[in-house]
């Protein structure tokens, strides 16, 4: 026999709870006028049951999964009368005098929450970023936004230790990744270069290799003019995939890096000389070299170095020794 019953008979004077849950930062369940936090709910593993029937909102979750996750390969001799009670404990948190008639329900060998008489922020975070990847620039933005603010917060922050919530964290933190891509991207759309420039940065600092988010950034500081600055990206984006990939970027950031230069060689200042120089050189060893097998035996002689090319050598030894001299 088993703690629960399976009596369907709901109080006529119990109301049914509507719950809004935050997972973003630290637990807090709200209930009408009533808030509960996460030290409120019975104890860590009551809570943690609570939370992982949070993260899957909706889907039923077994009973052997749920001591899976919180015993690991060790459960006790009594695991599951003791999740039962727990959960009867979470019950009279969250649904006090409605029984099994509440957000938290029964399935056949496990458990669920209503989706319809819970709401999770990380549920409307990824209904957000759903509807955005559906629409417009125009619409997209808000929703992106809203999304965004909603995910300020790490997620599970009660929860630093267990292994099926840093699972989750690591799922979240790859649709975090991709919703500032994509505002970065509808920013730019949109012209909100500056925007665009932030969110393309925050999606770096999350996943230094997301090859799209070095790109929305690149091609924003291009946008905005700021040449040197986007040379510099491309500079460390190259560097990370180089060093963890052992790959090159591809050809859009490769065609976005010529361009940097040629519009940083046209700018005032030291940088734009040498850069100048340096596309001078470049042309030069472009240029195919002599046949190397001459038809006749005597040696053509060696044509004199342009002009263009002694000043470019010029230029950038001149700047190398100021660059020495100031180390």
């Amino acid at each position: 026999m088993t703690m629960e019953s399976d009596t369907r008979v709901q109080p006529a004077s119990a109301p049914v709870a509507h719950l809004s849950v935050q997972l973003f930062g630290n637990l807090t369940i709200r209930c009408g006028p009533v808030v509960l936090h996460a030290h409120e709910l019975g104890g860590p593993k009551p809570r943690q049951i609570l939370e992982i029937l949070l993260v899957h909102v909706g889907l039923p979750v077994s009973k052997d999964h749920l001591i899976e996750l919180l015993w690991g390969a060790n459960p006790p001799a009594e695991a599951l009368p003791t999740l039962e009670s727990y959960v009867s404990v979470l019950r009279r948190h969250l649904q006090p005098g409605a029984g099994k008639f509440g957000p938290l329900q029964t399935t056949t060998g496990g458990y669920v929450l209503d989706r319809d008489l819970v709401d999770v922020d990380l549920e409307q975070f990824d209904d957000l970023l759903q509807r955005a990847q559906k629409t417009n620039p125009e619409l997209a933005y808000p929703f992106l936004l809203r999304a965004l603010d909603l995910a300020q917060a790490p997620l599970l922050c009660d929860e630093l230790v267990a292994a099926w919530a840093s699972e989750a964290r690591d799922l979240h933190e790859s649709r975090l990744t991709v919703a500032r891509v994509l505002a970065s991207e509808t920013a730019a759309a949109l012209h909100r270069i500056d925007d665009s420039v932030d969110l393309a940065n925050l999606a770096i600092a999350n996943d230094p290799l997301n090859e799209r988010a070095w790109t929305a950034l690149i091609l924003g500081l291009e946008a905005a003019g700021c040449h040197a600055q986007g040379l510099q990206a491309y500079d460390r984006c190259r560097h990370a995939m180089q060093s963890e990939l052992g790959c090159a970027p591809g050809q859009i950031l490769r065609s976005a890096q010529l361009r940097l230069l040629h519009a940083t060689a046209t700018e005032d200042g030291d940088l734009a000389d040498v850069l100048s120089a340096f596309l001078v050189l470049h042309e030069h060893l472009g240029v195919p070299a002599p046949d190397s097998h001459p038809r006749t035996s005597t040696l053509p002689r060696p044509e004199p170095v342009p002009d263009s090319l002694r000043e470019a050598t010029d230029v950038i030894t001149s700047f190398l020794r100021r660059a020495v001299a100031r180390a």
